[in-house]
């Protein structure tokens, strides 16, 4: 567990690819927030969930960077607010498939629960979906794959993912969204998602900023598609 930040009211960290952040059921002991109250155990009773105690905002299992966890509940509150009214600046790197024509994109479709599997999700407008916001920039385009920043505006589950399947363009390694016969790197073992800046305003007014550099199996994984170039 990378801490990168802390003071009495939150905990930034840095969380490696394949940690689930919360339990499901409560048998379940290996996750970020198991290892939060092994170290923090005051903050049991943060929260609106017993099995996300302190958690404002998620990541996938297999998705990297920061994430930040409320040490109490007026800080869980303020935090809930500032996520809910988009007050909050993120930033992902994500590696994708295809050449992505345009240097700059918006996409706002809805995402819903699949109808086909329960565990994934689909950018399908029906009853139960909610409107979804998600914008990129390219930052490099090589010959079958395009490296984006890209800034979540709401926070749906599997968003970005999502969205830029949706596109055309699934997220590299994603082993739940991706089309049939796309090749991915040899070395890649996880998908090429990473959570690298966060931006916020304090309760105090202070600016708070955070970056996280790019894990060395994703930096590899660059290197080896600019050698095949």
């Amino acid at each position: 567990m990378k801490i990168i930040y802390e003071d009495k009211d939150i905990i930034v960290i840095d969380k490696p690819a394949n940690l689930t952040v919360h339990p499901v059921h409560p048998e379940q002991d290996n996750t970020l927030v198991n290892e939060l109250l092994t170290y923090y155990p005051e903050i049991k009773n943060v929260g609106e969930d017993a099995l996300r105690p302190g958690i404002v905002h998620r990541l996938d299992k297999d998705t990297s960077g920061l994430i930040v966890i409320a040490k109490n509940n007026k800080s869980f509150e303020y935090f809930k607010n500032l996520f809910k009214d988009r007050k909050i600046v993120k930033k992902y790197l994500a590696l994708v498939h295809g050449k992505v024509k345009d240097n700059k994109g918006i996409i706002t479709k809805s995402i819903s629960l699949s109808k086909k599997d329960h565990k994934k999700r689909s950018a399908l407008l029906d009853n139960n979906s909610k409107p979804a916001w998600t914008e990129y920039e390219v930052i490099e385009r090589f010959k079958d794959y395009t490296l984006l920043e890209v800034y979540p505006k709401t926070g749906r589950t599997h968003q970005i993912r999502i969205h830029l399947k949706s596109i055309g363009h699934p997220v590299v390694g994603d082993k739940q969204y991706k089309f049939k016969r796309q090749v991915c790197p040899k070395e890649l073992k996880r998908q090429f998602l990473h959570a690298q800046y966060l931006k916020f305003k304090m309760s105090n007014g202070s600016i708070m900023e955070f970056k996280s550099k790019l894990p060395k199996n994703l930096k590899d994984t660059l290197k080896e598609i600019q050698n095949n170039e």
